[in-house]
């Protein structure tokens, strides 16, 4: 779920790379890192683990000079939470191309295997964003062929093809190449956000490419179009964009996640409103509990903040029952859900909420959150309830029941830490400790999001329906998620800090 962005501008990009990584913050809390180049050649980087803030200080900002650059937060599903695992990432051969990546790649151990043994590359860690850079980077080698010293759009377009040949999974992608530009592509089931927009400026247009409009938007970038799935674009230094549908046989099918969770709900993504998508979530779970429970006797609606806001409120208005905030949140503690390690979740839950007691005492509250993942959460803001004096808590989750692992990019990759997995409603009930559970309906997300565009007519519910859209995932697949990234897998491979913390330069 990690957030990328890159600019083409006629003046320094860092300050504008730097404010979207605050816009997209939400997006990763791991790590932030920025590449720029400058018109010299020289490349200059940083990155390191933390908050975007806590990362970039005015001594980095004054070295990150150029007109072109990209830019990542990290959030970490493959890989460990190293430093040296932040990105972007970046190989001086040819011509030196740098990437940041948002996603997953389903096929990345028989890749990271045949880039060493028929490409002749070396990987130097466990992400598989520094997997794609050296496969794009022999891809263009390929198209090169004898002519290895002019890159033409045609060579990029090309090597672009050859990536998405060999890589599966859910990915976008942001990379710069150098004397080029930058340039964006999208895997063919469009599962990862990717959206492109320009601004005009006195010394002439500039280009950006994000993960969410809203990194756009902040920046005053008019918005041109989600980059398509199976889609390249290249936003060169001089001229206009440049697309070019690298694979014909494509299935439109975005997570719906983030429409559930990730985005922002003031971005639009693939077209649709995310903030609209709540509203009708809300609308459509309120419909279920009035048909299921007509006689219910909810005194008050709170929603968990932030996410469940506006699906709460909705729901509210349509079971007519009062809504009021019983949560106040810790600005200063970061998402929950992205935190790594189940101890760490739990103890962060208590430091970002607090209950006001006097919307609690006596009452019978319907708790509204935007899903329910691992449950940590869910049961001790139930029990917050109860110690705040509620008579009854209910709980209702605007997301069905998360029962499978999400392979696409999102940190749920063991099955036995979902809640919901071999558990039916009732015993998650049980779980938690709510009084009742209610769950939204597959179809009636699927139709909440739709409704915002109805060309898109299949999104990725994986971690729902256990229907993966790119048909490489089975069982076999799944032991090895079991092994490799759960809480427990990743306290063993933590790795070192690295020592090259400062802003590096290389030439190019």
């Amino acid at each position: 779920m990690c957030g990328v962005l890159g600019i083409v501008g006629k003046s320094p990009v860092g300050p504008s790379l730097y404010d979207g990584l605050t816009v997209l913050q939400h997006r990763g809390q791991d790590a932030a890192g920025i590449l720029t180049c400058d018109e010299n050649g020289f490349v200059n980087l940083r990155k390191d683990n933390g908050l975007v803030k806590d990362v970039f200080f005015s001594r980095h900002m004054q070295r990150l000079n150029g007109n072109v650059g990209i830019a990542h937060c990290r959030y970490p599903t493959a890989g460990s939470s190293s430093p040296a695992e932040a990105q972007p990432f970046y190989v001086n051969s040819p011509f030196g191309i740098a990437l940041a990546h948002n996603g997953n790649l389903t096929n990345a151990e028989s890749l990271r295997r045949r880039i060493f043994r028929d490409d002749l590359r070396h990987i130097n860690t466990s992400s598989d964003s520094e997997i794609l850079l050296n496969v794009l980077a022999h891809e263009i080698y390929k198209a090169l062929g004898d002519d290895t010293y002019t890159l033409t759009n045609r060579h990029i377009f090309q090597a672009v093809e050859g990536v998405f040949h060999r890589c599966r999974g859910g990915y976008a992608v942001v990379a710069y190449i150098m004397g080029v530009g930058i340039i964006a592509f999208r895997d063919k089931f469009g599962i990862r956000p990717l959206i492109y927009g320009y601004r005009d400026t006195e010394a002439g247009r500039e280009y950006m490419v994000a993960s969410e409009s809203v990194a756009l938007d902040s920046q005053g970038f008019k918005i041109i179009a989600d980059v398509k799935p199976g889609e390249a674009i290249i936003l060169p230094l001089e001229g206009d964009v440049q697309t070019h549908q690298c694979v014909k046989d494509v299935t439109y099918a975005p997570c719906i996640f983030e429409q559930v969770y990730l985005a922002r709900p003031d971005s639009m993504i693939d077209g649709i409103s995310v903030y609209r998508t709540r509203m009708r979530m809300g609308e459509k779970l309120a419909k279920k509990i009035a048909r299921e429970w007509p006689d219910h006797d909810i005194d008050v609606v709170i929603p968990i903040p932030d996410t469940s806001r506006t699906a709460a409120l909705e729901m509210s208005q349509l079971l007519g029952v009062r809504y009021r905030e019983g949560f106040i949140k810790n600005r200063y503690i970061g998402r929950t859900f992205i935190m790594p390690g189940q101890e760490q979740r739990k103890k962060s839950v208590r430091q970002k909420l607090n209950a006001i007691e006097l919307e609690f005492r006596g009452k019978n509250v319907m708790l509204v959150d935007d899903s329910i993942v691992r449950g940590t959460t869910s049961k001790q803001i139930v029990q917050m309830a109860r110690e705040a004096g509620a008579n009854k808590v209910y709980f209702a989750s605007a997301a069905p029941p998360v029962r499978y692992p999400n392979v696409y990019g999102i940190d749920m990759p063991a099955a036995s830490e979902l809640i919901a997995n071999n558990r039916t409603v009732e015993q998650i009930q049980e779980q938690i400790g709510s009084d009742k559970l209610f769950y939204q309906d597959l179809q009636d997300l699927i139709d909440s999001a739709s409704e915002g565009n109805p060309q898109i007519t299949e999104f990725d519910t994986s971690c729902f329906s256990k229907r993966y859209v790119t048909g490489d995932v089975d069982d076999e697949y799944f032991a090895r998620l079991e092994t490799s990234r759960s809480d427990d897998a990743k306290k063993s491979k933590e790795a070192e800090p690295s020592e090259l913390r400062d802003v590096s330069q290389f030439s190019s």
